[in-house]
């Protein structure tokens, strides 16, 4: 029986705010962008990292060449992208676009009695971001990469979140976006996984169990008669 609940943060809990990154990288490049025109290029700048392995930085990078790519910035300039992107991310977290279902679907699942937990690439920054969300209070225990020395999908980086729940890997689920990140990383744990995959989003390239968003994991999680194999 499950008994735990771990998620990811980017682009599951917590988005881009592609607003501010619009703007900050425009003012950086002197160039501007009608509104959307770049927050247009997120799906294909996702996809673009699919298969993509390596430390999450170089992830990092070939979503934001992909992502301005697409909005028009030439090749040359893309360093410039990156400094501008990662100075504004220094500023302040750019992952801070709650999913509008996420405090809901938080609350019913500790309701329900569900231990929940965060297992997150980031900077050392992921706790912070999620209490600026106003997330935080749901999380029983944060673990960032950053803090602990490993990345996703180094199954090492699931250890602290289990050893502080006490609870063996195979009473927990992990919840991310990534199959090649997540699920390979919570597999190599021992945990089951749930891919986050909006309609029209890519099919992941092997099996697993996957939910379109947040309320339909709740629906998931919360029927003692599914199986997540």
């Amino acid at each position: 029986m499950i008994r735990a609940v771990l998620f990811d943060v980017g682009n599951t809990l917590l988005h881009l705010d592609y607003d501010r990154l619009a703007r900050g990288v425009g003012d950086a490049l002197g160039l501007t962008w009608p509104s959307g025109v770049v927050a247009a290029g997120g799906p294909a700048a996702f996809t673009a990292i699919a298969d993509a392995w390596g430390s999450d930085r170089a992830r990092a990078e070939r979503f934001l060449a992909t992502l301005f790519g697409a909005a028009g910035v030439p090749p040359t300039r893309f360093p410039e992208v990156l400094r501008a992107a990662m100075a504004l991310h220094q500023e302040r977290h750019l992952w801070t676009v709650v999913d509008p279902a996420a405090p809901a679907v938080l609350a019913r699942l500790r309701d329900a009695r569900l231990r929940l937990g965060v297992v997150s690439n980031s900077d050392g920054r992921v706790a912070e971001a999620l209490d600026g969300a106003g997330l935080g209070e749901y999380f029983e225990i944060v673990v960032d990469s950053a803090a602990v020395g490993v990345e996703k999908p180094d199954p090492r980086i699931f250890r602290p979140a289990l050893d502080h729940l006490a609870l063996p890997a195979a009473s927990a689920v992990y919840v991310g976006d990534r199959y090649e990140v997540d699920v390979v990383g919570a597999r190599r744990a021992g945990l089951e996984a749930v891919l986050l995959t909006p309609a029209g989003g890519p099919s992941p390239p092997g099996p697993c169990r996957t939910v379109p968003t947040l309320e339909a994991l709740a629906e998931l999680l919360l029927d003692r008669s599914a199986t997540l194999t």
